[in-house]
């Protein structure tokens, strides 16, 4: 696995993805300092789990190219809530119903904004 890819570049990546797949809400938040799962945390929604699946798949398609293997992808089948866990950046895409049931932004609210394209 490519490991010289930095963090932010490796996001960069992540959120050109799901904006080729008209991904919203689209934030990045540096989680570094409150826990050691990942640097930054990359959240986005589709309108439906088979947009959701869409914006995985160029997610998976764009981090390969880039030489990242990813780690694990939860949720894919359902496409409520695919986490995508490409070691430094983690992803969550979701439907609305599911962000909004969750709030991450809320529960990950001490971590600094990186991006946020509304």
């Amino acid at each position: 696995m490519r490991t010289d890819l930095a963090p932010r570049a490796m996001a960069d990546i992540v959120v050109d993805a799901a904006s080729d797949k008209k991904a919203e809400d689209i934030l990045v938040l540096n989680v570094s300092e409150v826990t050691t799962i990942a640097d930054l945390f990359v959240l986005c929604s589709g309108r439906s789990e088979r947009q959701v699946q869409a914006i995985a798949d160029a997610i998976v398609e764009k981090a390969k190219e880039a030489g990242r293997q990813p780690f694990g992808i939860e949720g894919y089948g359902a496409g409520r809530w695919v986490l995508i866990d490409l070691g430094d950046v983690v992803v969550h895409a979701f439907v609305p119903e599911e962000r909004q049931l969750y709030r991450l932004e809320r529960l990950w609210g001490d971590a600094p904004v990186v991006l946020r394209i509304a």
